[in-house]
């Protein structure tokens, strides 16, 4: 019966010791990715985005109050809504906007709304 009762306690001690490196992140962190865009910056090209996260989920041209001129908007869904921020990964739905291929906004609900293009 003690061989069990070992072997338990050796699993329970890997389990602790593997958590051990494991650090919750900083305030600074989150005030830089306050959406937890896992380190998405404004300005990256759309090739650098599709590298990080692949092709969105959906593509189209929008237009907004607080633009001059349409965007691009990419929405990427949530792929695990149970994830902490920051975890590099789709935690949030995205909405991810362009002009020209310049990433300008990131957010958590659209911004604007369809263009009527001609």
């Amino acid at each position: 019966m003690k061989y069990p009762r070992f072997l338990l306690i050796a699993i329970v001690c890997f389990l602790i010791a593997g958590c051990s490196g494991i650090e919750a992140p900083k305030t600074d962190e989150f005030i830089k990715q306050p959406l937890g865009n896992g380190g998405l910056e404004l300005g990256m090209s759309k090739a650098r985005v599709v590298d990080m996260y692949g092709e969105p989920n959906a593509k189209r041209v929008v237009i907004s109050d607080e633009w001059k001129a349409p965007r691009e908007e990419w929405f990427y869904k949530a792929t695990v809504s149970m994830l902490p921020m920051n975890a590099g990964y789709l935690a949030d739905d995205m909405y991810l906007y362009f002009d020209g291929d310049n990433l300008t906004n990131i957010s958590k609900k659209p911004l604007g709304h369809n263009a009527d293009i001609k």
